[in-house]
């Protein structure tokens, strides 16, 4: 059975600092591609970050580059995402996805293009 289980949201100050971390099983990890998406209040579900299998390929919406970072561990089965001097609007539902990627080098941005997903953990940034 098939699993994405995210955990670390809360509720922190501007500036602060979260790590999400999201453990996978049912599949094999480190054939994955792995992401993390977030979705605000009436607003679409966005690519935050991906990874590609071996953390050789990342990306980063522009929002987030240089504050927020994503790294995987294939021994646990687990990706991570550091978000450092966090803002009000980056409050949101933050979703965990991954797509089989067959070692690829290359990461993909669409929602539509990851086979699971976490069910979620909400951060929430104060001004």
């Amino acid at each position: 059975q098939v699993q994405l289980a995210e955990s670390g949201g809360g509720l922190v100050q501007a500036g602060g600092s979260l790590r999400l971390s999201c453990a996978a099983s049912g599949f094999t990890f480190s054939l994955y591609g792995m992401a993390w998406f977030r979705q605000a209040p009436g607003k679409e579900r966005d690519i935050v970050s991906a990874i590609n299998w071996n953390g050789g390929t990342t990306y980063y919406a522009d929002s987030v580059k240089g504050r927020f970072t994503i790294s995987r561990d294939n021994a646990k089965n687990t990706v991570y995402l550091q978000m450092n001097s966090l803002k009000p609007e980056d409050t949101a539902v933050y979703y965990c996805a991954g797509r089989l990627a067959r070692l690829s080098s290359t990461v993909r941005l669409g929602p539509n293009e990851y086979n699971y997903w976490g069910q979620g953990t909400q951060v929430t940034v104060s001004p």
